[in-house]
């Protein structure tokens, strides 16, 4: 919302529902991360991608990374935004995923205190603090467009327990492109020191910090985020 526009006018820019999220439908496929790699991989060949910066945030990170470590020719250089893939593999699945499931059976109560609290600045900065560090100063519609459906998707239990518990650590020094980590240090969501994990399994890679910043940089610190990511991709 805050940075395809920005490249848009310089780049082509391909934004992708995944299977399950958005407007995309679930897939035939049992979910994982692996396979959101493969669909990934298979996606940029159908749509003639020869050359990409691939960026993704939170578990499209995790999906990016994976699909990196495969070293297909389309990936030109790697941005991961508060991705996972560290911590996420040592929490417990059955907890999660019943905090998931009662997340999911509350969405449309939430859909309706988040109507409210997109016009109460106490009440968005309450509903919405672990993901932005500071929802209030954030314009209310962005807040909305950013959060509304999350829950509601139909590969949100079936991703989340992908996420948990599939490792890929050992495999992470085979990425070989450029890799720009960037990371909110108040992330409530991912651990900060997640990132500087990436940075030492990543050989060619660089990291950025956003003090006074949450678990998604790009719609937080979007003025920034997009400066840092202009200059990685000139580079």
């Amino acid at each position: 919302l805050e940075n395809i526009p920005h490249f848009a006018r310089d780049h082509r820019v391909i934004a992708l529902d995944l299977p399950g999220f958005g407007d995309s439908p679930m897939p035939p496929w049992d979910i994982s991360i692996a396979n959101y790699g493969r669909l990934l991989d298979e996606f940029c060949r159908e749509l003639n991608v020869h050359s990409s910066a691939l960026v993704g945030n939170s578990m499209g990170g995790f999906i990016a990374a994976e699909s990196a470590i495969a070293q297909p020719e389309w990936v030109e250089r790697l941005v991961l935004v508060s991705a996972a893939g560290i911590s996420t593999v040592h929490i417990r699945r059955e907890p999660a995923e019943a905090l998931a499931r009662l997340m999911a059976a509350a969405a449309p109560l939430m859909v309706r205190v988040r109507e409210r609290g997109m016009r109460r600045w106490r009440l968005r900065y309450a509903l919405f603090r672990n993901v932005f560090h500071a929802p209030q100063r954030l314009r209310p519609e962005l807040v909305w467009e950013f959060a509304n459906g999350a829950q509601d998707a139909p590969a949100f239990l079936p991703a989340l327990g992908a996420l948990l518990g599939y490792d890929f650590q050992d495999r992470l020094e085979r990425v070989r492109v450029p890799t720009l980590i960037v990371w909110g240090r108040d992330d409530r969501v991912i651990r900060a020191a997640d990132a500087l994990e990436f940075e030492r399994y990543v050989s060619d890679s660089r990291l950025v910090i956003f003090d006074h910043c949450g678990h998604v940089p790009m719609a937080e610190r979007p003025v920034r985020f997009n400066r840092v990511l202009e200059r990685f991709l000139s580079e």
